[in-house]
């Protein structure tokens, strides 16, 4: 129990520090790609910063992982941030780092309790659609057969990519830069499917709450309904038959 305290209060002290740490990994990520005549120390800076984020969620996830009451069952639980940790160790790609980043970032979110899903779907929504339109930006702007050349082009190409709408207008050309519209257009699905079911579930709770309110009112006016019938029976046997009165002119008969 104080080890799972432990945990949690780390959780609860690290959350908003990391997700500062996110923001500044985004812009990091993103100076290099909108700015290409960025300066090589410019550029080097922003790929420290990316390592230097990227290092700052690994040691979060070994630290919850040396407070963890079970090591095994913490790792069996939570294998997806362990991928987001070693994957940039196997291959050094700038888009390792967004990829994993993001996934570490979402994680924490999902522990948060006071995030709500709405928030979490718009967050989701808005951060794919910044580093899917960079990503793709990065790997199809140099392309000589490519055609998403700057970011108002790339920002079109993830709206349309992730509504699977598709005008095919702007389209990648690489590997890579389509391994990234599979990617959108996957979690643009899957956001939609959220989104909606989400809509479902308030409106059925919406419904029950409803139903039980009227079924509730009705139960309380056949519970007074039948108070009021138990009163008329219980009065009504206090009463009683009406008892004659012995002086009566006609109980009494004719006088002599």
């Amino acid at each position: 129990m104080e080890e799972r305290t432990a945990q949690a209060r780390w959780e609860r002290r690290t959350q908003r520090p990391l997700l500062a740490l996110a923001v500044g990994f985004a812009v990091a990520y993103a100076v290099p790609i909108v700015d290409s005549s960025a300066s090589r120390s410019l550029t080097v800076a922003c790929t420290v910063t990316e390592w230097v984020v990227w290092g700052a969620f690994a040691a979060d996830y070994l630290v919850r992982l040396a407070i963890a009451p079970h090591r095994k069952e913490f790792v069996r639980t939570h294998w997806l941030d362990l991928c987001a940790v070693v994957l940039p160790l196997l291959q050094p790609l700038r888009l390792l780092r967004l990829v994993s980043t993001l996934m570490l970032v979402g994680r924490r979110a999902r522990m948060a309790s006071q995030i709500r899903l709405t928030t979490y779907v718009a967050g989701a929504v808005v951060g794919l659609l910044m580093f899917g339109s960079l990503a793709v930006l990065s790997v199809e702007r140099d392309s000589p057969h490519g055609n998403i050349k700057t970011l108002g082009d790339a920002v079109w190409w993830s709206f349309t990519t992730m509504t699977t709408v598709g005008y095919g207008d702007h389209a990648p050309t690489t590997g890579l830069g389509r391994m990234l519209a599979v990617g959108l257009m996957l979690s643009g699905i899957a956001l939609l499917g959220v989104v909606t079911a989400n809509i479902a579930a308030w409106f059925i709770a919406r419904f029950e709450k409803d139903d039980v309110e009227e079924r509730r009112q009705t139960a309380a006016i056949e519970a007074l309904t039948e108070e009021v019938r138990a009163l008329r029976a219980e009065v009504a046997a206090l009463s009683g038959p009406p008892v004659p009165h012995p002086l009566a002119p006609e109980e009494a008969g004719p006088r002599p």
